[in-house]
């Protein structure tokens, strides 16, 4: 495995992180077991999720079957950067008492507090702003994530899915009340979904904050998708069958999946492979259901580019460009 620092921090993280989101949903407690001690003995020892994980009536699971693993053997939670996420209403369906979600003090109190007892540890490494709260001013955020931090209970502060003015009002308002400030930006990004190259990535860069691509493979369409279809494997359902009906959308991605081809190369290492390239980025999130998944992914670190095809892929998925250059002169 191979490692690099988080943002501006002397934090070292592998450079594939484990999403863990079907933990739970989609993959039972063993199996998720199985897959973190393969990541785990791989080297990977960043690992990803959040409290509203398990989703509807199992919000939470997610972490509870991490903090199962970590209770099973304790020397597991040493190794491991453990971040998760708040914002999510936490309530029970139905439940109508506000203040179960966002990022007011008190919600981040009550929410780190409730991660830290179903995941079974002292603190949590990496907490992250699962979404801008455009209610709460961040004089607010930061008074309660510094008490936290002074706490024990969290290390650093990250976001997740901000604009990059957002990341610019965070980080300045943070300079001001002598607070650390974020240090990941956790956004969508990928081959096919490029936009945040525009405005989100130069500001994460600018203020030293790791960028943490998600849904790397957009939602399977860059996993193979077309070939699983013809050769009868699997058919694309979704968010990718919902994309591969337009014409244009399934000419990209069969462009896509022909130079790869050509290169004998695997669709789903080669997008992880291609982030991997891109500067700013500290490591994509894998969400592996079953341990194949997650080897598919480790083969990505190793995997080297040509020149060739770097340049066939930004031919074929060319990207916005940044801003203002985008979309103004």
């Amino acid at each position: 495995m191979k490692y690099t620092q988080l943002g501006r921090t002397g934090l070292k993280v592998s450079r594939i992180v484990l999403g863990t989101m079907n933990f739970g949903p989609q993959t039972d407690e063993a199996a998720s077991h199985t897959i973190m001690d393969a990541a785990l003995d791989a080297g990977i020892n960043f690992f990803d999720t959040a409290n509203v994980y398990g989703w509807g009536e199992n919000k939470g699971r997610t972490e509870e079957i991490i903090g199962s693993w970590f209770a099973g053997d304790r020397s597991r939670r040493d190794k491991v950067v453990l971040a998760t996420k708040v914002y999510g209403n936490m309530a029970g369906d139905g439940d109508p008492w506000p203040n179960h979600d966002r990022l007011s003090a008190l919600n981040i109190r009550r929410a780190v507090d409730a991660s830290l007892k179903r995941l079974q540890t002292d603190h949590i490494d990496l907490y992250q702003f699962h979404h801008i709260d455009r209610r709460t001013p961040f004089e607010e955020i930061w008074q309660a994530i510094d008490v936290l931090v002074q706490q024990g209970k969290i290390l650093y502060a990250g976001s997740s899915n901000f604009p990059g003015w957002g990341i610019a009002k965070a980080n300045e308002t943070a300079r001001r009340l002598g607070s650390y400030g974020l240090v990941s930006e956790q956004c969508l990004y990928n081959l096919a979904e490029r936009r945040a190259e525009m405005e989100v990535i130069p500001a994460a860069q600018d203020y030293g904050l790791g960028v943490i691509p998600w849904s790397p493979l957009h939602g399977g369409l860059l996993g193979g998708v077309i070939k699983k279809e013809n050769e009868g494997k699997r058919r694309a359902s979704g968010r990718s069958a919902d994309a591969l009906a337009n014409s244009s959308v399934r000419e990209q991605v069969q462009a896509y999946e022909n130079l790869l081809d050509k290169h004998g190369l695997e669709p789903g290492e080669t997008a992880l492979a291609w982030l991997l390239t891109r500067s700013g980025v500290t490591g994509p999130i894998v969400g592996p259901r079953t341990a194949d998944q997650l080897a598919s992914a480790l083969r990505a670190v190793e995997l080297e580019l040509s020149q060739e095809v770097l340049t066939g892929l930004d031919e074929i998925f060319p990207g916005p460009g940044p801003s203002p250059e985008a979309f103004a002169w």
